[in-house]
Order: structure tokens, then sequence, then C-alpha cells
């Protein structure tokens, strides 16, 4: 007599069947960009992106049987490097030092609204297949400006926008009070507004150069 298949057998229970194991041989080569663009693109800074990926890695096969096999690999892995950006930032944000930084506003309509304020899913930070190039390309500008404004203010506005922690969550995670927080905020929605309308621009005019050159 033939083996039962759990998905044909009707009286099997989900339940009973054994959850996915990890497989910890192929996180580098199936995940490891992914994760590292992901990180790179919060932290602005390669070599602490190649940190906590190799830390959440680390941290997978640590505690691998945490996980539960109701989700897929990547998201469980994910779940952890957001962990270790947090923490990364927050290490960061208490030993970092104070930079300068020239309070102008310049704002970009696309991404900011008349008060200066980050437009709520003005962007999705986690790309889809099939995702308009347009917008693809404003957060590419948007990831480097993030390196042209001061490390403290970055550190607020990417676990604000970008992993959506709420203000008190970002305060706890780096001891800063409610009004520093707002601050740091409010100078980096104006950096970030002015960086992101010259670059744009700057894209703009070359694309027509370019039109104008294959025109000829």
């Amino acid at each position: 007599m033939d083996p039962v298949n759990p998905s044909h057998d009707s009286s099997v229970k989900p339940s009973s069947i054994p959850p996915a194991k990890l497989n910890p041989a192929v996180w580098v080569d199936e995940y490891g960009n992914f994760l590292f663009r992901y990180a790179n693109s919060r932290l602005r800074d390669a070599n602490a992106a190649e940190e906590v990926v190799q830390e959440t890695f680390l941290a997978g096969v640590r505690y691998s049987e945490q996980f539960a096999g109701t989700g897929s690999e990547l998201g469980w892995l994910t779940g952890i490097l957001k962990r270790k950006i947090i923490d990364f930032v927050r290490s960061r944000n208490k030993h970092g030092k104070a930079e300068p930084y020239e309070d102008e506003h310049d704002p970009s309509a696309q991404l900011f609204d008349a008060m200066g304020n980050w437009k709520p899913g003005a962007i999705k930070w986690s790309p889809g297949p099939g995702e308009n190039i347009e917008l693809e390309e404003l957060r590419v500008v948007v990831a480097s400006c993030l390196k042209t404004i001061p490390k403290g203010q970055a550190d607020v506005f990417v676990l604000s926008v970008m992993e959506e922690m709420d203000s008190d969550q970002i305060c706890k995670e780096l001891n800063i009070s409610p009004q520093n927080m707002w601050v740091r905020m409010h100078r980096a929605r104006l950096g970030l507004a002015k960086c992101v309308g010259a670059k744009w621009q700057i894209s703009e005019a070359n694309d027509v150069k370019e039109v104008n050159s294959n025109v000829r």
C-alpha cells in the first residue's frame, strides 16, 4: 500500500505536519544580498551593514530553536536584522559625537507636505516586483541623502519612517527625550527635503540632456 500523502489526505490535520526547518548553509547565498541592502539603506554605512548582517546570521543559528516554521526563513532573518539595526543605531547614538547642522528648508513636494512633514507612504522601503521605476530612483536618492545629514538625525528618521517605530519606543532605544527626538526629526526632514529636491532636479536635468542629445 502506498504511503499516505498529507497534502491529499483530509484526515491529516495541518498541525500534525512538521514545521519547516532552517537551513543556515544557504543563508549567505540566498539572503545575503537582500539583507545587506536592507541594512545599508538604513545605516548608510557598508561596514556597519556587513557587521549587523553577520550578527543576524550568528543570532539565527544561535536561536534557531525559536523558529516556529510558520513563516519564511527570510522573513524570520529580517526580523532579527531589524533588532540588530536598532541596537546598532542606539549604540552609535550613545557613543557618537554631535555634528554641525545648517537649518535650511527646500521641500520636495513628492515626499513632504507644505509643513515639511514626511508624507506617510510616500515611498515603500521594501520594493516589490514590477515597481514604478521612478519610485525606485527616488528611494535611491533618499538613501543617498541620508548620508548627508548628521547621524543622530538620520537615525531618528530611519527608526520613525522606515522602521515605523512609535515615538516612545524611539526615545527609549536612543535614550533621548521626546523634545530632543522632535528636534532631530524636524531637522532631518529639512535636510532631506533640501537634498532630495536638489538631487532630483539634477537627475531630471541630466535626463533632459540625454533626450536632447539623442534627438540630434
